[in-house]
């Protein structure tokens, strides 16, 4: 279980007072992940989210897992179009064509890059961005220009160059704040320095392609 941090640590100002919302923020959003499944949940989960609220989705979070077989690439990428007409019924989650369909693209793309990587995260913490590019101070302000990046932007080209749908550089951006690529907790929020000392014990994955 995860040390809880006391109701009144200072944190972002999006964590609010929603016990879900506020769980996410303290104890996964911004840190490092490695784990492919995951991964790949939360790339197709923020494509979902476009448009809509992150609340939306995480409220649904437990009816996505269902529906799309606990987001295994391998699972999803075998659905048929009856898959697709079961889920656009599906009350559970976002009934979005578009976005079904991605994601079933999207497992096929994974395992693609699995196949040639070794692993999702192995092509995926290659845009870590670096130092340079990043705000010296992370205040409200700062966030809030942060909505796509040039790290984004050369993510979202590089997975749309392998076929990936729903991955402009909003969502990309939004991806690599949700599964650790980036820290961006407020400098005054107690989750900062938590997520940083993860990142810098977190062993980035490397690519089982032979260096040239």
């Amino acid at each position: 279980m995860p040390k809880p941090i006391p109701e009144d640590a200072p944190r972002c100002f999006w964590a609010g007072s929603d016990t879900l919302n506020r769980h996410y923020h303290d104890h996964e959003w911004g840190r490092p992940v490695g784990d492919d499944h995951r991964l790949f949940e939360k790339i197709c989960l923020e494509g979902f989210q476009s448009g809509l609220s992150w609340l939306t989705i995480l409220r649904k979070r437990e009816n996505f897992r269902a529906a799309f077989a606990g987001f295994d690439p391998e699972k999803v990428a075998r659905f048929s179009k009856r898959d697709v007409a079961r889920l656009l019924k599906d009350e559970g989650i976002v009934r979005h064509r578009g976005k079904i369909e991605a994601t079933i693209n999207n497992a096929a793309r994974a395992l693609e890059t699995i196949e040639e990587f070794g692993s999702l995260a192995a092509l995926v913490w290659q845009f870590e961005p670096p130092v340079k590019e990043r705000p010296k101070k992370m205040t409200r302000t700062a966030l809030s220009k942060l909505a796509r990046t040039a790290a984004s932007a050369r993510l979202s080209k590089e997975l749309k160059r392998r076929g990936w749908k729903f991955v402009g550089p909003t969502t990309a951006y939004a991806f690599m704040q949700a599964m650790g690529l980036v820290n961006d907790h407020l400098d005054i929020c107690v989750v900062r320095e938590i997520a940083e000392k993860e990142r810098a014990g977190f062993v980035r994955p490397r690519s089982s392609q032979p260096s040239s």
